[in-house]
């Protein structure tokens, strides 16, 4: 069988499974979300590739190339065959050159439908900036101060039939000090473009979306300037949730997790704290008071709150939501409501 070339928004809506032929460092950095890792290299091997080629030019560098992958031929042909789907496969690098073509030409030797993605995996990060950047769908925004129950509110919205936009489960963190507590790694910052996109994708934007309020950082990684903007402008409902119902949320996340990890993530917001405060929370954690420490953090939030809150007034409408229950499931309903009177607010 002969190989095929197409773009990578083809490549997008087909049938087929992607294979990404980069080394196991480069797939880590950044894929297509779905798309499965079988390198043709190392990340060692293709070091030395890289070296031979700069020092002795591309002859050399491909032998060498040739002396790694003959052992491996039989290997990638049967991991090619059992990765393919109704006897089809996609398979891309980094610049849709060398690499893919050489193990796309391997798997239709072995009897495979294969493409080869025109362009790589460059072409791809192309394709989600633009789509990133186009993305014009309406958002409506879910702010309030930490311990506002802002995730579990979009989880029920979720759950209710509401389109969401979950940014802190992209990035694999909340957002704070304390944001990546309980949470798996988070993404490169190009993973996690690749997996905003992926997502924005799949919104219908004829409806409006829910997103949950978030400075340009979440942890490691920021969220692109047009989402920022486009955030900015959106309807923000600011939800109203009293500090004590706010310290009993914070007490029940944390509290389980081991003190030396809670007073590290104090001490990333030492300077801000104040050594007062940070000394208070400190001792508090010592003598296990989980509920003053909470209180202690938040006179650091809730400023940060204030302050980015005067901020959004001059770009934004803001809707303060006094919520009529204790239960996320109940602020989600009444979210819906107001969404409802805004429907033909402009955004």
């Amino acid at each position: 069988m002969s190989v095929r070339y197409v773009e990578i928004a083809q490549a997008l809506n087909s049938r087929f499974p992607i294979i990404d032929v980069r080394t196991p460092a480069e797939f880590k950095e950044g894929h297509i979300p779905g798309a499965s890792n079988l390198p043709l290299f190392t990340n060692e091997e293709r070091a030395a590739v890289g070296t031979l080629y700069k020092q002795k030019g591309p002859e050399e560098a491909f032998l060498q190339g040739l002396e790694f992958t003959g052992p491996k031929m039989r290997y990638l042909a049967e991991q090619g065959k059992a990765l393919a789907r109704n006897g089809g496969i996609m398979v891309h690098c980094w610049r849709g050159g060398q690499r893919s073509s050489s193990v796309g030409w391997l798997l239709a030797q072995a009897g495979l439908q294969v493409a080869v993605i025109r362009g790589g995996y460059k072409a791809y990060r192309a394709f989600v900036q633009q789509g990133i950047e186009a993305f014009s769908g309406p958002l409506m925004v879910i702010g309030g101060p930490t311990g506002s129950g802002k995730t579990e509110v979009l989880y029920e919205l979720d759950a209710a039939g509401e389109q969401t936009l979950d940014l802190e489960g992209l990035a694999n963190h909340k957002g704070s000090a304390f944001g990546a507590f309980g949470e798996p790694d988070q993404p490169s910052v190009t993973h996690f473009e690749n997996l905003l996109f992926a997502r924005l994708s799949e919104l219908d934007p004829a409806r409006w979306t829910w997103v949950e309020n978030e400075s340009k950082a979440i942890g490691r990684v920021y969220l692109p300037a047009s989402l920022c903007s486009r955030m900015e402008k959106a309807p923000l409902f600011d939800l109203r949730v009293p500090l004590p119902d706010r310290l009993d949320r914070l007490v029940g996340l944390y509290a389980a997790f081991p003190a030396k990890e809670l007073e590290a993530a104090f001490m990333k917001i030492k300077k801000r704290l104040g050594g007062q405060n940070l000394k208070a929370a400190l001792e508090a954690l010592n003598a296990k008071d989980y509920r003053q420490a909470a209180a202690i953090a938040l006179r650091y939030y809730d400023k940060a709150y204030a302050y980015y809150a005067r901020e959004r007034q001059k770009h934004t409408r803001i809707i303060p939501v006094v919520p009529a229950s204790g239960h996320a499931k109940g602020i989600a309903d009444q979210l819906i409501a107001l969404a409802r009177e805004e429907q033909n607010y402009p955004i």
